[in-house]
């Protein structure tokens, strides 16, 4: 889509079509011919009058979600005619919000259509009519056309079928991507992980045909004023090894790379945004499969720092390859200010909040509000999840130094995470952030202007969260 501002002074009537959005009936010309199609100006209402060109879309709140809800309903309606142009007239009230606006049109256009045999190639054009083309408005429009691309190349690689999309491939659209925005990009395979003694990720990828590969993308712009670490779980498709998922649980199990994609765009979107912070991106990209060498229940995996895990399940993967990441990421790089890890972990975290809300998890309590509020400014939904000491002695081993799951079932995603705050050091204890992605990252319906499957979660939570570090 092609979206631009328009003042009213040079406004065209080359448009197809006008958006009008509406949070009360009483001042809209078409008000009878609404309450006879008993149009209600509620989220996600709206109707098409064919005969005068207007799209008229509802909300109910002067708030991020509810007006990019209302941009992405507008958006789809107009997909499915034939008009090409449609323009909005942007009041006081919706310029103070064009960042909703712009994204939620980006992000409600987009759809997933690489396998499909007839592709549509129609591209819309969106003028925003605004009162004066002020350098603030340009600026949101620039940087809300980045975020929201880097939203949607998550969630093209999150859809992508793991036939495509495998460790090797992932490192090669890493690759793409630094190069694109100009930022480095090293790539391991599986004998850097022996040699560097990360046997906890190279166990789970030792059955795969698809060597395990781990990808370091690095952005350094001079004059930093903080350092931070994104680490994210790349399994690019996830079977449960021999613990195999049943037949209906594996289906849609290439959405386990959803915390590696969103951090490969992340750092695309930084780089491009010019934001003034180091952000390394670390990412495990491993297949877990089955096969005669595959790791197997009763295993005792040596991991990166030198702890010993016993694996009880092989069906909880992502936390070994985190561990190692983790480990990686703090070795490799010092004195950063923080770290935080992404990952679709546990289907307990869905259980417990629901499919649209990650889990927050953590030892610094400021720290984890902070990234629930950034979450929630930026139009993600999060909710913190406490670590507990009764439940730390669930993942207590007799034969290791931990076990890779719990001995209950209750509180699946807290225990995995403090899975992973054993490989947390303890000077880094509070820079440390554990977002489990498990339930908004690729859900099987439509959800406000998030399509069928990936939604890129994670990546605008995590660009709202640097930048307000920057206020």
């Amino acid at each position: 889509m092609k979206i631009k501002l328009v003042e009213k002074s040079v406004e065209s009537s080359n448009n197809d079509v006008e958006i009008i959005f509406v949070k009360s009936l009483d001042s809209v010309d078409d008000k009878e011919t609404l309450e006879i199609l008993d149009f209600k100006a509620k989220d996600e209402a709206c109707v098409l009058l064919a005969e005068s060109k207007k799209i008229y879309v509802g909300y109910e709140e002067n708030n991020y979600d509810s007006l990019a809800i209302a941009s992405a309903t507008a958006i789809r309606k107009l997909q499915s005619t034939k008009f090409k142009n449609a323009k909005m007239k942007l009041c006081e009230v919706l310029e103070n919000n064009l960042k909703a606006i712009i994204e939620g049109a980006l992000l409600g256009e987009y759809k997933f259509i690489n396998y499909k045999s007839e592709k549509e190639k129609r591209k819309i054009e969106l003028e925003l009519i605004v009162n004066e083309k002020t350098p603030k408005l340009e600026k949101i429009l620039k940087e809300s056309k980045i975020i929201s691309k880097a939203v949607n190349k998550t969630r093209t690689m999150v859809n992508t079928a793991p036939a495509d999309f495998y460790p090797a491939v992932m490192a090669e659209i890493a690759q793409k991507l630094a190069k694109d925005a100009n930022i480095s990009c090293e790539v391991y395979g599986e004998k850097f992980l022996e040699k560097n003694k990360m046997m906890a990720m190279h166990s789970v990828g030792r059955a795969s045909i698809h060597e395990s590969k781990l990808i370091h993308l690095s952005y350094k712009p001079k004059n930093a004023t903080k350092k931070i670490v994104l680490v994210g779980k790349g399994l690019t498709y996830d079977s449960g090894g021999l613990s195999l998922k049943p037949a209906d649980f594996m289906v849609g199990m290439k959405l386990d790379k959803s915390g590696g994609c969103a951090v490969l765009s992340t750092l695309w979107a930084i780089a491009k945004l010019e934001l003034p912070f180091e952000v390394h991106g670390i990412v495990g990209a491993v297949e877990n499969m089955i096969g005669g060498n595959a790791y197997k229940p009763d295993d005792i995996l040596k991991a990166k720092n030198g702890k010993t895990i016993e694996v009880r399940n092989t069906d909880a993967e992502g936390r070994l390859v985190l561990a190692d990441c983790l480990c990686y990421a703090q070795d490799e790089i010092k004195d950063f200010d923080y770290i935080f890890d992404y990952a679709t972990l546990t289907g307990a975290c869905v259980v417990g909040v629901g499919q649209y809300t990650t889990g927050i998890m953590g030892n610094n309590e400021i720290l984890k509000r902070n990234a629930v509020l950034s979450a929630l400014k930026s139009g993600e939904y999060a909710t913190t999840l406490d670590f507990n000491r009764y439940l730390k002695k669930a993942i207590k081993s007799e034969v290791a130094d931990i076990c890779n799951i719990a001995n209950t079932r209750y509180g699946g995603a807290i225990t995995a995470g403090m899975f992973l705050d054993n490989f947390i050091y303890d000077e880094n204890k509070e820079k440390w952030i554990h977002f489990d992605i498990a339930g908004p990252a690729y859900v099987e319906s439509v959800w406000g202007y998030n399509p069928y499957g990936g939604s890129g979660a994670g990546v605008r939570m995590t660009i709202k969260f640097l930048q307000n570090l920057m206020d």
